[in-house]
């Protein structure tokens, strides 16, 4: 199983990592960060195939992907 980190405090909710993402696992969340931008987050860990389609799109880099 792969594992997503997610630095909330860094991302800016630009959503190209939903976009990116071929199992549809990520969505922007409505909980904002201290800079106000409403952060991505990972609906199912679980189902997660470690492609890191998502970390290779991040323009700031705030995703990693474990596998």
């Amino acid at each position: 199983m792969a594992k997503i980190t997610i630095k909330k405090e860094s991302c800016k909710g630009c959503g190209l990592c939903v976009l990116s993402c071929p199992k549809k696992l990520l969505q922007i969340s409505g909980t904002s960060n201290k800079n106000g931008y409403f952060v991505v987050e990972i609906t199912d860990m679980k189902a997660c195939i470690g492609c890191a389609s998502c970390a290779m799109m991040c323009p700031d880099c705030v995703i990693s992907v474990e596998k």
